[in-house]
């Protein structure tokens, strides 16, 4: 696995990924480094998942509080390059 990270596209990509990593590891039939890559490349992918469904919690938050369905501010759904990682 080269130095740089796969692009990380969506959620949903980003948990069929994950799934992926999870049975690849749990089969046990991995070098010590290709399992560290993955373990690694899994812990990104869990810091984006956690970062998406912490954005949709506050989304929600928003909605409740208002008391409507108008969208929350775009704002909201914005992760920080800091959360990405």
């Amino acid at each position: 696995m080269s130095n740089e990270s796969p692009t990380i596209k969506d959620f949903e990509s980003a948990i069929a990924e994950l799934e992926t990593i999870v049975k690849t590891l749990e089969d046990g039939d991995l070098a010590l480094e290709r399992s560290l890559e993955l373990f690694e490349r899994g812990v990104q992918l869990s810091r984006f998942c956690h970062a998406r469904l912490d954005a949709a919690d506050r989304r929600i938050e928003v909605l409740n509080e208002r008391g409507e369905l108008t969208a929350a501010p775009p704002s909201l759904g914005e992760v920080s390059q800091d959360e990405d990682r």
